[in-house]
């Protein structure tokens, strides 16, 4: 859920050399000129449309189920159709649905707000940055020091329990996974105190007004002990599957110097991101962040428009001599466990 728009780079030639930046002109006029950053509003209606009517089918077989065990097998679907729901708020944070910025404001604020009990702004103030320097270890939250860490400097630092998670981080990494349903709701939550008060009113609101609706659905339909155990199983299946939607993406990629040479933008989003073969399936369930490339390049362009692009991306990196990082599923998870087990290395005795 990110506001982050494409760049204008259109600087000319100086002396017959190409400042980095205009690398990147060539293209955005080709994807510009192939209407590949025109909104697909229908295409998004229809896919928010069924995603909302499979929610509604989850809940409804969730109350007719009743107070049994078997209600467990209904807390899979409802993952997926709760990824699903982040997909599209992720989708509207980076004004992909409409132009309009309050209308892309509200969807995301539904989807993730009232729908998932996760904070619309939070996500777009952490995605805003990564985008902006994808892999950069002093301005890319996402490969700051946490649970886990990404350079063997963050690793060397890790001390008691820390670093025995450090050491193993690989082995750890999908199990950690389960509880990223849950932190998401925590982080959430912390975050309200950043925000304006306006905007922390409404985010509040909404946060609070899933948690009702979300115990009173699991409390009517189930004694405590299994409304928990839904609950819990729900969050994790949840955390899982959006993990590894995001894990392909960028572990194990390049990570710029912070004192080195400063890349343009086609540079600085290609050479840190990895896309993922597949079809329809693997587009479905990743949420068209298989796309990670094109998807950085473009962040505002609609999910369906991806795959187009892609062609043309791989194309005009080929005329550059430009690397582009492109593999299957599971060898994308080996890539990244393979970058974080070197990395855990530090933490490990000599």
């Amino acid at each position: 859920m990110s506001q982050a728009t494409v760049p204008s780079e259109s600087r000319v030639l100086v002396g017959g050399i190409a400042p980095p930046g205009s690398e990147f002109a060539p293209l955005l006029r080709e994807v510009k000129a192939q209407g590949l950053l025109r909104r697909r509003r229908g295409w998004y209606a229809r896919m928010i449309g069924v995603n909302l009517l499979g929610l509604i089918a989850v809940v409804a077989a969730l109350a007719l189920a009743g107070n049994t065990w078997w209600t467990l097998l209904l807390a899979p679907p409802l993952a997926v159709l709760s990824a699903r729901t982040a997909f599209v708020g992720h989708d509207a944070g980076h004004a992909q649905i409409a132009l309009d910025r309050r209308a892309n404001r509200a969807i995301g604020l539904l989807h993730g707000n009232l729908l998932l009990g996760m904070s619309y702004a939070w996500w777009n103030d952490k995605h805003n940055r990564h985008h902006a320097n994808p892999n950069h270890i002093e301005k890319d939250p996402d490969v700051g020091v946490g649970a886990l860490v990404w350079t063997a400097e963050q690793a060397a630092e890790r001390r008691g329990f820390a670093r025995w998670v450090t050491r193993h981080q690989a082995l750890l990494f999908f199990p950690m996974l389960l509880l990223e349903g849950i932190a998401l709701k925590v982080s959430s939550i912390q975050d309200l105190r950043r925000q304006a008060m306006r905007e922390r009113a409404l985010e509040g609101t909404l946060l609070v007004l899933h948690a009702i609706g979300y115990g009173i659905l699991l409390l009517t339909c189930l004694p405590v002990g299994k409304a928990m155990v839904f609950a819990l199983l729900h969050h994790a299946l949840f955390g899982l599957h959006l993990g590894m939607a995001f894990a392909p993406n960028h572990k194990g990629m390049e990570m710029p110097d912070p004192t080195g040479e400063r890349w343009g933008h086609l540079r600085r989003q290609v050479l840190t991101s990895r896309n993922v073969r597949g079809g329809a399936v693997t587009d479905w369930l990743l949420g068209g962040l298989n796309y990670q490339i094109e998807h950085h390049l473009f962040p505002n362009m609609p999910r369906p428009h991806l795959r187009l692009a892609q062609p043309l991306v791989r194309q005009h990196c080929r005329t550059l001599g430009l690397p582009y990082a492109e593999t299957g599923l599971l060898d994308s998870y080996q890539q990244g466990l393979r970058h974080m087990h070197t990395v855990g290395g530090a933490a490990r005795p000599e």
